[in-house]
């Protein structure tokens, strides 16, 4: 008597549940990614390194260490003011000439929030802003 068998092994390898799991994962992380919202301010920060000279600058604006404010008309002697008038101040060398360009000189070791309230009388108002850095 002759018995074969009825059932062969195959020497394949199933990859039905390896991209269930793949796509399971990837539908995890999209999900994941798109509803996490960054608390960031995108800024496009000017290189160091190479100068660049910006020769319509109408005024320019100091921040020292202590946190004073000063400013000045192109070449002219810096002048101190109150951090609340300065709004008034760039607003009306806006309405001089607004194609000029206002330059901030912020020294290194201040608080961020100043240098954001100078960037933010100049997005308020619509003005051209350069933050000053060293080569």
């Amino acid at each position: 008597m002759s018995l074969k068998r009825r059932n062969r092994v195959e020497a394949t390898f199933s990859m039905s549940s390896m991209t269930d799991l793949i796509f399971l994962l990837l539908l995890f992380f999209v999900m994941a990614s798109t509803m996490s919202s960054p608390n960031d301010i995108k800024i496009n920060l000017p290189q160091a390194r190479a100068k660049t000279n910006t020769k319509q600058v109408a005024a320019k604006v100091f921040i020292d260490n202590l946190g004073e404010y000063s400013v000045a008309l192109g070449r002219q002697k810096p002048v101190s003011i109150n951090p609340e008038d300065l709004e008034l101040y760039l607003a009306s060398v806006q309405e001089q000439d607004s194609t000029m360009y206002i330059a901030l000189h912020a020294d290194k070791d201040i608080a961020y929030k100043e240098v954001v309230r100078v960037l933010d009388i100049a997005n308020q108002h619509k003005m051209r802003i350069v933050i000053a850095t060293k080569k």
